[in-house]
């Protein structure tokens, strides 16, 4: 009885860990302009979901992304916009983390054409898709992409421990499945659906992802639906040279086998807003 309720505890740590945080850094297609910003604005009289084009190919990143980044996150607000009919669970042990700084390491690196994919597997720069061995490539030359397995391996050893991730692994036919598997034989299975952005000077974009996650134990399942929206700055500091700053929103729905769905609708009901820092990775 004791390891089932301390499984069950895992369960929800590690969904709401992993919900939150799945994917820190995001790039889409064109959004209509103003909607994202006004999203942002509006936090957190959230309603509904936003309108957003469906995602197909893989993430480009603006060519300041690129390279090694080391990232602080840190949650600065949360609501429940339906309680107390609706909350989440684990929703108010979260209150913990307010104020709670995670640290990890991301990169991204630039798409070379003129290399074949055994010699960049030998550079281990990032697993490839299958589909980027095609003529039909669709990546221009120089794009910025994120390793995403290096990424979403330490994001999760970040907040649930060194141990408790086994791997991740990303669909070598679609860049917007991700597969992690975890101790205790819990499994998270995430599909990004959807995406939009909104380019707002050169060193100014707001992007926003929907993603539906199956998390799935011996004895449990659980499937909820995760927006991202993210509004980044590129800031060239006296003191600290070439940053990054985020302020980043994480929005929870309900899905349709929940059984307050239909009194939720497309309205979210947990809402967590962060603040990041990149700032460059130097080797020592």
């Amino acid at each position: 009885m004791q390891k089932s309720r301390k499984n069950h505890q895992n369960f929800w740590q590690v969904i709401w860990s992993l919900s939150l945080i799945t994917i820190i850094l995001l790039q889409a297609n064109n959004a209509i302009a103003g909607t994202l910003t006004s999203r942002i604005n509006d936090f957190p009289n959230w309603e509904n979901k936003p309108s957003i084009s469906i995602a197909k190919e893989d993430l480009i990143y603006p060519d300041w992304m690129a390279g090694s980044w080391n990232v602080k996150s840190t949650l600065i607000d949360m609501v429940a916009p339906l309680a107390p009919e609706i909350v989440t669970p684990g929703f108010e042990n979260n209150r913990k983390y307010l104020h709670q700084s995670v640290n990890f390491q991301v990169r991204f690196i630039k798409f070379e054409p003129n290399l074949n994919i055994e010699e960049i597997s030998q550079q281990k720069l990032i697993n490839l898709p299958i589909y980027w061995s095609t003529e039909k490539s669709y990546l221009p030359p120089e794009a910025v992409i994120a390793d995403r397995e290096f990424n979403g391996l330490n994001i999760g050893k970040a907040l649930l421990g060194d141990d408790a991730i086994l791997s991740v692994k990303i669909d070598q036919n679609n860049p917007n499945r991700q597969t992690t598997i975890l101790r205790d034989n819990l499994e998270l299975v995430s599909v990004i659906t959807g995406r939009a952005r909104e380019q707002l000077n050169s060193d100014n974009f707001i992007t926003c992802e929907i993603t539906q996650q199956l998390f799935q134990g011996e004895t449990m399942i659980y499937l909820n639906e995760v927006e991202t929206t993210t509004d980044y700055h590129h800031i060239i500091d006296e003191n600290q040279g070439e940053i990054i700053e985020a302020n980043q929103i994480t929005a929870i729905y309900l899905s349709p086998q929940d059984p307050d769905y239909f009194v939720a609708g497309n309205h979210p009901v947990a809402l967590y807003r962060y603040q990041l820092e990149l700032l460059p990775f130097v080797e020592e």
